[in-house]
């Protein structure tokens, strides 16, 4: 990756994230939180004496994906407590961590926080460090839960902190941060029950909206049709739309009757949402008003995932699931479940749609890469030789993937 001109980088800063370079992966699943890149050549297999460019130790544990901008990696980690899933130690040795490489995979700098204490003793499966970072080309925001949102620049010097709330779950933390226009909005279902919109610049509380309720996924701006976009919150029971610019609600529509991990995907004025251990996939037409189960909800399929979100290609809605590890193939225009093949292994990284390809990183086994059509169909099984979990959603930027293990980033390509 070449590095940007500070000219560059301040008119990048000024617009949306959703209208920077789609060679940069700048937020949780890329542009729009879509998952999906519009990068050729993505590399198809590889393996540990093949096309793996560079593989860097990381200082700590996390399930949070890795953000590229310019010349530069950022990531999130957590040490000292917790590792492997254990709780064995002393609690107020857990050390947060923002990480920065260059594009070799060299350690930039090494930024640690003090997390808020008491946390949690023990979080399942994924640890202290979930959610993604965010940038606007010019800072950093980050989540880390309890200890709230932290705003960095990208020399790593801390700028604000600001609380979201309390509270701990033992599933932990699982949401990003997204940008609208000069906010930071976090889902603080875990913290507070509460949707915060906090100024970017001073880190002051702008909007606060309750209802948040057993939601673990994160926030998705929609493109309406009139030209707005809505913020659309997926909970247990409900889907929730807000004016994003000062959190007043919109909509809200029947949604999954469990608690909801996948982040929602959208097009053309539609979302898609799927979770829950019933297995749900429901489609919403944007843009209403009040209650539009009836006027708005277009159809339900039996299908679903319990953490891995969708991504969309050409008509059709692709994932596997977590729950019962089946890869699905659901038709957008009407539900229809194309396919619904039995899948190997189990993901808990959400799928990233590349170059005509879906790449599925498993926990334990390794990356399946899919022929993104509606007809299944396994193009490559690729396994490192990493013993440690990988449930970190992948990510491409300049021509190669970047896999996040707990041990170890990865840059793959060719």
């Amino acid at each position: 990756m070449r590095k940007m001109p500070y000219c560059v980088v301040m008119l990048i800063s000024m617009t949306a994230v959703s209208q920077l370079p789609a060679a940069e992966w700048l937020q949780f699943r890329g542009p729009g939180g879509q998952g999906a890149t519009n990068e050729k050549n993505l590399p198809l297999t590889w393996s540990d004496t093949e096309n793996v460019v560079w593989k860097t130790e990381l200082p700590g544990f996390g399930a949070s994906s890795p953000i590229a901008l310019g010349d530069r990696l950022y990531v999130t980690c957590y040490s000292g407590y917790g590792l492997d899933g254990q709780d064995a130690g002393d609690l107020e040795d857990l050390k947060l961590h923002v990480v920065c490489l260059g594009k070799d995979g060299e350690l930039i700098w090494d930024k640690m926080v003090q997390p808020r204490q008491p946390e949690s003793k023990r979080v399942r499966d994924h640890g202290y460090a979930g959610p993604t970072p965010v940038t606007d080309g010019e800072h950093l925001y980050v989540f880390f839960g309890k200890t709230g949102v932290l705003k960095f620049d990208l020399a790593g010097n801390q700028l604000w902190q600001a609380d979201v709330g309390e509270k701990t779950h033992g599933w932990g933390c699982g949401t990003s941060p997204v940008l609208y226009q000069g906010l930071v909005i976090v889902n603080a279902s875990v913290e507070s029950g509460s949707l915060v919109a906090i100024n970017k610049n001073s880190g002051k509380e702008v909007w606060r909206a309750d209802g948040m309720k057993a939601s673990w996924n994160t926030p998705h701006l929609v493109d309406t049709a009139g030209g707005k976009q809505e913020l659309v919150v997926s909970v247990k029971d409900r889907v929730l739309a807000f004016d994003p610019a000062t959190g007043q609600p919109l909509w809200n529509c029947e949604g999954i009757p469990d608690y909801v991990c996948p982040s929602i995907v959208s097009h053309e004025g539609v979302v898609y949402v799927i979770g829950g251990r019933q297995s749900r996939a429901i489609a919403i037409r944007g843009g209403g008003k009040g209650d539009v189960t009836d006027s708005h909800r277009l159809w339900e399929a039996k299908a679903g995932a319990n953490v891995c979100s969708p991504v969309i290609h050409e008509g059709h809605l692709y994932w596997v699931s977590d729950r019962n590890t089946v890869a699905y193939c659901v038709r957008m225009a009407d539900g229809e479940v194309i396919y619904a093949e039995r899948f190997p292994d189990q993901p808990y990284a959400s799928p990233l749609l590349g170059d005509g390809k879906l790449y599925i990183v498993t926990r334990n086994g390794g990356t399946y890469v899919l022929a993104a059509k509606p007809e299944f169909e396994q193009l490559a099984h690729n396994k490192l030789d990493d013993r440690s979990t990988f449930n970190a959603s992948p990510i491409a930027a300049s021509g190669r993937l970047l896999l996040r293990s707990d041990r170890f980033l990865y840059c793959i390509g060719r």
